[in-house]
């Protein structure tokens, strides 16, 4: 009797396939929608953030002890190398060229820049990341 069970189960299987394979295409087709909006909202923040980026001005971007961010984010990469122990902050600038009072300033001067202007956080993590 177990035989003739599991192929009356099989039938069924079979026969509920096609609805299967449709449901799933439609779940497919409204991923790709959802995924679709996704990336115009995306893009549309981008657009928004663009403007309240140039409106920020580039004051923002201006060196702090001398210490641009480009150079901040390649100190600060340097870290890695002591285990993020940022009492090597200033060994680490000293070896590209900053002291370590202005590295003292820059790295309080940067961080509160990050924290209060989003494109400057963005920028900075495109450089710590190597995406810039």
């Amino acid at each position: 009797m177990g035989m003739f069970k599991r192929m009356k189960d099989m039938k069924d299987m079979v026969e509920a396939s096609p609805d299967m394979v449709r449901q799933a295409r439609q779940m497919g087709a409204q991923a790709q929608e959802y995924a679709t909006a996704q990336q115009a909202a995306m893009g549309a923040q981008t657009a928004q953030s663009a403007p309240a980026a140039a409106a920020a001005g580039t004051a923002d971007f201006d060196p702090i002890g001398g210490v641009s961010i480009e150079l901040y984010a390649e100190i600060s990469k340097g870290l890695a190398a002591y285990n993020y122990d940022i009492t090597k902050g200033p060994e680490v600038a000293a070896s590209k060229g900053v002291s370590g009072e202005d590295w003292n300033a820059a790295m309080t001067g940067w961080n509160d820049r990050i924290k209060a202007n989003r494109a400057v956080a963005q920028r900075f993590n495109a450089l710590y990341t190597g995406r810039a």
